[in-house]
């Protein structure tokens, strides 16, 4: 372990970071962190062509943590995400690592959010800035010279931001800090608008490129299911009828999920127990050492609670919610296949996340395959395996320690052998239903079907100008904005305002339709006043979105 902490201590970091470090259990740094952290410290401009899953994140946190001055209480680094919850991800990244450090302060600036405890966090002299470029832009609106003190700036996912249409904003916000700072680009693809940026902005910046980690998962069979978001504990509980494991860790989003699947799972009788964020030190490590020791088989946590565990009997992990982002999914599975074992991942996919599951396949660079909710049959196979198979090893001398106990109950009561053993054994399964009909009438999974795609490409003018708009799906509503394609309006401008403005996943937003003088948008009904509310200062290309409710009639 000595050896493996050297590795970190080795880059040059701060030793209250490394302290986090280690505090958070990672073991050795991955390739981009041990090539990045010494460029970065080493105050150089650099472009790093990363994946997400490749740890990247701490790649620039953790030498840009080393840099800064705790004691001078103004903006010093900032981190632009192109999402809220990729800002969200990295200013938590950025609160972990700093936990041995006094006085730094971390802010996390993006739409949907009030701008009143965002701004008292500036004020109050948060040295670390981790926003989306268009509320950023809506600050320096109100304040110019509120990035004149950065030193060094992040541009996360780079590719990411040009794709949801933020070039004008970045370029604002590229204005306002000063030319000296230090600027570190990451960005899976380098296309020619990414290298103009570059050639524009960065200075003589070292190349790093790094492949994506995939050896974490090639000895991990994965395979995703098809579910309704109410679906998910029962779907659990099915599932775990019939997949043969040793020990299995299912993830989930909230605290409150973890307690909520725990209890589900110990009601069913499996030893189980939930690990997030509230849980004491001492009683994580307790709940570790009982997952390692076999007194628990299963943990539900959240990826925040899990981070560092390594435990080799985990054959399973289930992400029951679907993780943040793909280098989540990389982690989360990582779990299992530890020391060279075979390992099993199941990832419960709701019809909004498919978007999302076509990302995690990508950046894995793996297909996970389709499986199917268990059918009745096949539970009630498990059922009576199982049961087989806790039966089978006291049969051997049942007859002669329990014999002459059975022949005076028979007689006691006045009933055959085969009556008493079925009384008994409908005891033991305690009331269990061990026929296809009884199983068939437990609460029904209807595997839900493969959605059809949805597209953000722009509608074109014409003849679709006067198409009928597409049947809407379930609890969404469409909404309408003036803004078309004579304004130069395109769909990743309009998702990334409302991804960015309205505090939104992406899985939320459905289907955008920009056609040639008015513009489309799929937007969930449940709360759909209170967003369009938080929209509506919102603008896109300089012009006002003012959406709308569409009405067909």
């Amino acid at each position: 372990m000595t050896q493996e902490i050297g590795g970190f201590a080795a880059l040059g970091i701060h030793p209250s970071v490394l302290a986090a470090v280690i505090a958070v259990g990672y073991e050795e740094p991955s390739a981009i962190q041990s090539q990045a952290i010494p460029v970065i410290l080493g105050g150089h401009d650099m472009i790093g062509q990363a994946q997400t899953g490749t740890g990247k994140t701490a790649a620039f946190a953790l030498p840009i943590l080393s840099k800064i001055d705790p004691a001078k209480r103004e903006p010093q680094a900032l981190i632009l995400a192109p999402t809220r919850e990729l800002a969200l991800q990295v200013a938590t990244a950025f609160e972990t690592y700093s936990k041995q450090m006094s006085g730094v302060g971390v802010v996390a600036v993006y739409g949907g959010a009030p701008m009143g405890p965002q701004l008292k966090a500036i004020r109050q002299g948060a040295q670390i800035i981790v926003a989306t470029p268009g509320r950023l832009v809506d600050h320096l609106s109100r304040n110019s010279a509120l990035l004149s003190t950065i030193q060094y700036l992040v541009l996360d996912e780079a590719d990411e931001m040009l794709k949801l249409g933020f070039m004008d904003d970045l370029e604002v916000i590229f204005e306002a800090m000063p030319e000296s700072r230090q600027t570190v680009l990451f960005s899976a693809t380098l296309p020619h608008s990414i290298r103009a940026i570059a050639e524009k902005h960065l200075r003589e910046p070292q190349h790093i490129k790094v492949a994506t980690k995939t050896q974490t998962v090639a000895r991990i069979e994965q395979a995703h299911l098809m579910v309704h978001a109410d679906q998910k504990i029962p779907a659990v509980l099915r599932l775990l009828e019939v997949e043969d494991f040793d020990a299995l860790i299912a993830f989930v989003r909230t605290k409150q999920a973890t307690l909520d699947l725990a209890a589900a799972l110990e009601a069913k009788g499996y030893k189980a127990a939930a690990l997030n964020g509230d849980i004491a030190q001492n009683q994580r490590e307790r709940v570790i050492e009982s997952l390692k020791d076999g007194r628990l088989d299963i943990v539900v946590a959240t990826d925040v609670a899990a981070r560092g565990l390594d435990v080799s009997r985990i054959t399973h992990v289930f992400n029951v919610d679907m993780p943040y982002d793909p280098e989540s999914y990389v982690h989360r599975i990582g779990r299992t296949g530890r020391a060279g074992r075979e390992g099993r991942a199941l990832l419960l996919v709701t019809p909004r996340e498919r978007r999302m599951l076509q990302v995690i396949e990508r950046v894995t660079n793996q297909k996970v395959a389709e499986a199917r909710l268990p059918n009745a049959q096949q539970v009630l196979d498990a059922r009576i395996k199982k049961l087989t198979n806790s039966l089978s090893p006291l049969v051997a001398d049942a007859e002669a320690s329990h014999g002459e106990l059975l022949d005076k109950l028979i007689a006691d009561i006045g009933c055959s052998p085969r009556a008493l053993a079925a009384a008994l054994l409908r005891k033991a399964t305690n009331g269990q239903a061990l026929t296809l009909a009884q199983v068939e009438k437990e609460q029904p999974l209807v595997p839900t079907s493969s959605p059809r795609e949805r597209s953000d490409r722009p509608e074109r003018s014409g003849d679709r100008e006067r198409r009928a708009p597409i049947p809407l799906a379930e609890g969404r509503a469409r909404c309408r904005t003036a803004l078309g394609a004579r304004d130069g309006i395109a769909a990743r401008n309009l998702l990334g305002a409302i991804l960015n403005e309205g505090g939104l996943a992406r899985e939320d937003i459905g289907r955008i339709q920009v056609r040639d003088s008015f513009s489309l948008v799929e937007l969930p009904e449940e709360g759909l006043e209170r967003l369009l509310g938080k929209l509506k200062d919102t603008r896109v290309g300089g012009k006002q979105l003012k959406l709308r409710r569409y009405r067909e009639d």
